[in-house]
C-alpha cells in the first residue's frame, strides 16, 4: 500500500475542509445578501420596510444609490456606478440577489446582462419595471428616461442580451392599475415568472403587504 499517497489524500481533504467549511449539522446555510435598487428620482428610502423584514431573517441588505437618479448621462452609466458600488460592498465574487423597482429594474438588467453581473446573481426580482418601456417616459427629457421609451435602442439591446440571464431565477411583479408604467402590461417580462397584484398606485407596490410577503418568501427559499 502506498502510504505516501494516502497521506497526500488525507492532507488535501483536510485542507479543502478548512478552506470551505460546512455549516454545522442542523444549521441552514447563510442566506445570500440582497441588493435593493430604487427607481427614478428616488433614494432607496422606499425599501426600508422590505429591508427591515429581510434583516429579521439574517439577510444582509444593501440599498444602492443610483446616480444621478433622474437618468442624466444614460442608464448604462448608472449601471456602471451600480456595479462599482456592489463590488465595493461585496467584492467581486460574493453571490447575491437583486430586488429592483421601476427604472432600477432596467439599470439592474444592464448590469446583469452587459456588465457581468449575471455570473454572481441567483435571484433577480423586478417590481413595476418597464421591460417594454413606458409612454410616461415622453414627459421627462433626460437621456436615461428617453431610454425607457417603447422601442428605444436601449430596450432592444436588453431584449437581445437577456439570454445571459439563463441561470438566474427571474420574477416580475406588476399592478394592472399602474399609471406610471404605461401600458401596465409593459411590466410583463416573458423570460420571468410574472405576478400581478391589484395595487392602486405605482409607488405602493413597495408597501403592499401582499407584494412584500411574496418577495420575502421567494428570497427565503
Amino acid at each position: 500500500m502506498n502510504w505516501n499517497f494516502l497521506r497526500f489524500c488525507a492532507a488535501s481533504w483536510l485542507a479543502g475542509s478548512a478552506c470551505c467549511p460546512k455549516p454545522p449539522l442542523g444549521q441552514a446555510p447563510r442566506p445570500q445578501p440582497v441588493v435593493l435598487v430604487h427607481g427614478f428620482l428616488e433614494n432607496g428610502s422606499n425599501f426600508k420596510t422590505l429591508q427591515q423584514r429581510l434583516e429579521k431573517h439574517g439577510i444582509e441588505c444593501y440599498i444602492a444609490r443610483l446616480k444621478p437618479s433622474d437618468g442624466r448621462g444614460g442608464l448604462e452609466s448608472i449601471a456602471a456606478g451600480l456595479k462599482n458600488d456592489i463590488d465595493a460592498s461585496f467584492g467581486t465574487q460574493q453571490s447575491l440577489n437583486i430586488v429592483a423597482f421601476s427604472m432600477g429594474g432596467l439599470v439592474s438588467r444592464h448590469y446583469l446582462q452587459n456588465l457581468g453581473g449575471a455570473a454572481r446573481c441567483q435571484k433577480f426580482i423586478t417590481i413595476s419595471s418597464p421591460h417594454h418601456g413606458t409612454r410616461a417616459a415622453w414627459l421627462y427629457p433626460s437621456k436615461g428616461v428617453s431610454q425607457m421609451r417603447p422601442s428605444s435602442e436601449f430596450l432592444k439591446n436588453l431584449a437581445a442580451t437577456e439570454h445571459r440571464l439563463a441561470a438566474v431565477q427571474l420574477t416580475s411583479y406588476r399592478t394592472p392599475m399602474d399609471l406610471v408604467i404605461l401600458p401596465p402590461e409593459s411590466s410583463i417580462w416573458e423570460s420571468a415568472e410574472n405576478i400581478s397584484f391589484p395595487v392602486p398606485l405605482h409607488p405602493m407596490m413597495l408597501t403592499s403587504q401582499r407584494v412584500l410577503d411574496d418577495v420575502e418568501k421567494r428570497l427565503l427559499k
